[in-house]
């Protein structure tokens, strides 16, 4: 039997940094950093593309849209992708990966690490090792973060420690599978792995003009006013689960002028688990029912801010915005 062939699109990180005397940096190629790493070479054929060198805090949308191309290029040529990133937006690209190559049958799985990878205490071999073992599993599909033996879905990752090798978080949603040396453990009832053969869905546009809103005690609604000449929507971070200021009426007034001006309207919450419902108190009452106000439900601020960026790149229409953002994609968000 052949050597599955794996695909590393290096891109910076930390793993890939080292020390120039005014901090970390990336500086080390993909081809660098795998051949630190033991055992990798015996896993599958490996080749290397390098779009970028950089720290993941000057990761931007068109990133992601350079990543998704480097898939798309070698999709049929591969059984595998291995994305090296930085840890501190890697889960704001592995959900707008989820979108941006939709419905993959191979797996695309992002990594990298706390330490770089010539530190002595360095995490990024065990990383990289398991993310390559994890895209050689026939079973492997879609998007993922493989992360301190954890496979996350590329829509449920979130960065929740700066500095412990077990940096990333599933929020609301079960790990997909665990990697245990050279095994890979799938829970019962994990998401299944039947294949096709078919293509997925490859898109190239994203609306950049959307920004993330924390509610915080005294926020002026006229922030609304100062955000229209540069975004085309905005995700509100409410208070709890669900609750945006009653005390005058002028967060209504705001929020409604906002959406009936034809912009778009997400509302989340800033507790990290278990998600909104705007019907439960008398302060998010009003906002379940209004057209143009869409609702984050379950789902990550990181996969809200890419799917909205998505969804606003294909159409402008609200009943089609409103359809691709409730559309379950990569185990983002619970089926209504």
């Amino acid at each position: 039997m052949s050597k599955r062939r794996v695909l590393l699109i290096a891109t910076g990180g930390t793993i890939a940094s080292t020390e120039d005397g005014s901090g970390l940096a990336p500086t080390m190629t993909g081809p660098e950093l795998a051949r630190q790493v033991p055992l990798l070479d015996t896993l599958c054929e490996l080749d290397f593309v390098q779009p970028m060198n950089i720290d993941s805090t000057n990761m931007r949308p068109r990133d992601w849209l350079c990543i998704a191309r480097e898939v798309r290029r070698a999709y049929d040529d591969y059984d595998g992708f291995v994305i090296l990133h930085g840890t501190d937006t890697m889960a704001y690209t592995a959900a707008a990966l989820s979108y941006l190559v939709r419905d993959s049958e191979k797996p695309i799985v992002l990594t990298g690490s706390q330490q770089p990878m010539a530190n002595p205490f360095t995490d990024a071999k065990l990383n990289l090792y398991q993310s390559v073992l994890y895209a050689c599993d026939e079973a492997s599909r879609d998007v993922s973060v493989v992360f301190g033996g954890k496979v996350i879905c590329g829509t449920r990752a979130r960065k929740q420690r700066t500095m412990s090798f077990n940096a990333f978080t599933s929020m609301n949603y079960p790990s997909l599978a665990y990697v245990r040396g050279s095994r890979i453990v799938r829970p019962a009832g994990a998401p299944g792995s039947e294949k096709s053969g078919a293509r997925p869905c490859f898109y190239d546009s994203l609306d950049e003009r959307v920004i993330v809103l924390k509610l915080t005690p005294e926020l002026r609604p006229s922030i609304f006013d100062l955000l229209r000449a540069d975004y085309d929507a905005v995700i509100l971070e409410t208070f709890g689960i669900g609750g945006i200021p009653a005390y005058d009426g002028s967060y209504q007034r705001a929020i409604f002028d906002w959406v009936d001006s034809g912009r778009t309207l997400v509302v989340t919450t800033q507790v990290p688990e278990e998600g909104l419902d705007l019907g439960v108190y008398e302060v998010g009452h009003a906002y379940a029912e209004k057209d143009g106000i869409l609702k984050g439900d379950d789902m990550t601020t990181e996969a809200l801010v890419a799917k909205t960026m998505w969804a606003l790149g294909q159409t402008r229409d609200p009943a089609e915005v409103a359809r691709l953002f409730y559309e379950p994609i990569n185990h983002d968000r619970m089926p209504r």
